[in-house]
Order: structure tokens, then sequence, then C-alpha cells
């Protein structure tokens, strides 16, 4: 009788949509609640700075929030932030505006929020000129976070490199720079274009090619390594002053510039020994 019976209830169950829509959702569903869980950072008690929970900003991450009623969450963007947009799932049961606080660079924008009950969940999503937060917000009973704000790793980085680089320009070139080891045996030939070097010179490890204070008003040649066989190649090189400064040695150079009728200078390196002769 039970055997009788089994090829029926198999039918039933495979030409029901139903449970077959909910097996085929199941999975994905597992999947975004498993995404969800693993992107959302909950607060730290070595996060917290004076009353405020600091969370470090990285971009897909989703910050948790913890609200209560009576109790208003102030969530603080980066100074100068310029706010776009504020949107959230939920409405109706949550209190959500913005303010300001400060003036010119250290103007803040401030995302206020508040829960009407306990009990409650939703996300809150904030789009300003500089990025996008993601935000989970939970209201508990009586226990809530009075403050939240970001530290930005990636600007911070950005800033010390800009820092870094804005020093080693403001170095002179000269600076350890070894009298005995400078050479200057190079020949420079070619057009007589307004940026025309001065001279070449190298330390035995940096080869500098020197140019007139007129470089600064028009476009910079740039500069290709000449090799044996004639080829010439885009070299790296950094420019300091009126320096073009290369981390190498060549024997052959040209600076070009130009499209239709293109200007030409070339650098040689010349041996010691016919630098001296032609002395």
């Amino acid at each position: 009788m039970k055997l009788a019976l089994l090829p029926t209830i198999i039918g039933m169950i495979v030409a029901s949509p139903t449970l077959a829509q909910t097996r085929d959702q199941s999975q994905p569903l597992r999947t975004i609640q498993s995404a969800t869980r693993s992107a959302t950072i909950q607060p730290a008690a070595a996060s917290f700075f004076s009353g405020a929970q600091v969370y470090p900003y990285s971009e897909g991450t989703i910050f948790q929030v913890y609200a209560a009623p009576g109790l208003v969450t102030d969530i603080t963007l980066q100074p100068s932030e310029g706010l776009i947009a504020v949107a959230s799932g939920d409405t109706a049961r949550w209190v959500i505006g913005d303010t300001t606080s400060g003036s010119g660079e250290g103007k803040q924008t401030h995302v206020l929020v508040k829960p009407f009950s306990a009990g409650l969940t939703t996300n809150l999503v904030i789009t300003t000129d500089r990025r996008a937060y993601h935000v989970r917000l939970v209201s508990t009973a009586t226990t809530a976070l009075s403050s939240m704000r970001w530290t930005y790793p990636q600007d911070e980085l950005l800033a010390l490199r800009r820092k870094t680089e804005a020093e080693l320009a403001a170095t002179p070139v000269a600076s350890g720079l070894a009298i005995e080891n400078l050479h200057f045996n190079y020949a420079i030939t070619g057009d007589k274009a307004a940026w025309r070097p001065l001279r070449a010179f190298d330390d035995g490890a940096k080869t500098y090619v020197e140019f007139p204070a007129s470089l600064a008003n028009g476009d910079a040649p740039p500069l290709f390594v000449v090799a044996a066989d004639g080829k010439a190649e885009l070299v790296n090189y950094r420019v300091r002053d009126r320096y073009y400064v290369v981390d190498r040695l060549f024997d052959a150079a040209e600076l070009r510039l130009g499209l239709k009728k293109q200007q030409i200078v070339r650098i040689d390196r010349l041996s010691l020994r016919s630098k001296r002769r032609g002395a």
C-alpha cells in the first residue's frame, strides 16, 4: 500500500511550483545572508574613542549601529565631505535627519538616527561627494551608540605619499651629491629648442639632465634611451625643479617633442679618454 502511494507523492512534489521555487531560492538566500554577515563590522571596545565608535572605512563594508528609543545616535562624516543623499529601508519607524557643525574646511555633516521602538532592524545608505556608506541599524531597549565616525586609511596614506613627494621635490638636486663623484662627459647636440638642456652629468649611478628655467613655461620633452641598434625606448625619470633624474646610466638618449615637425636633442655619454682629448 505504501509503495503504491509513493509515485503519487513524488508527482505531487514535482508538480508543485511553490515547493520548487522555494527550493531554488534557498541557496541564493543563504549565500546573501552569509555574505552580508561577513561584510558587517560590529562595534569593538578597542575602537571607542571619547565615547564614539570609530570604524576604519573600507568600500563595500557594512557598519553596524545600535540605537535606542528616546536616544539620538550621531553618525559623523569626514570633515568637508559633502552630503548628497540619505536613504533608509524603514522611514516609518525611524527618525532620520541631518545637520552640520563647524565651517570652512572643518565643516562636518552629521546624520542623526532614532528608532520609535526596540527590536527594529533596517539599513541606511549615505552617499557623499567622496564615497558611499552602508550602515545596518539595530534598535535595542536602552543601549545605543552616542556617536559613530570613521577613519580613512586610504586618504591618510595618500596624504602621506603627497607630503613625501612634496618634500622630495623641495630637496635640492645637489643634496647628497659628492663633487668628486660627478662626471660631466656628455655631449648635447641637435635642434636649438627653447628647452634644450644646458648640461648632463652622472654620479656613477644616476644621470641628471639640467634644463633652462624656461622649461617651466612650456611642454616638457619626454626622454628616450637609444640602444646600440638605434632603437629608442621611453625611460622612467623624475622631474626635480629644472632637472630630469634618471635612475640609471645611458650611453645615448634623445629628447623629442612635437608630432609633424619634431624637435630632437641628443645626449651622448663620451668616454673619459675622448673627453680629455677634446678638452
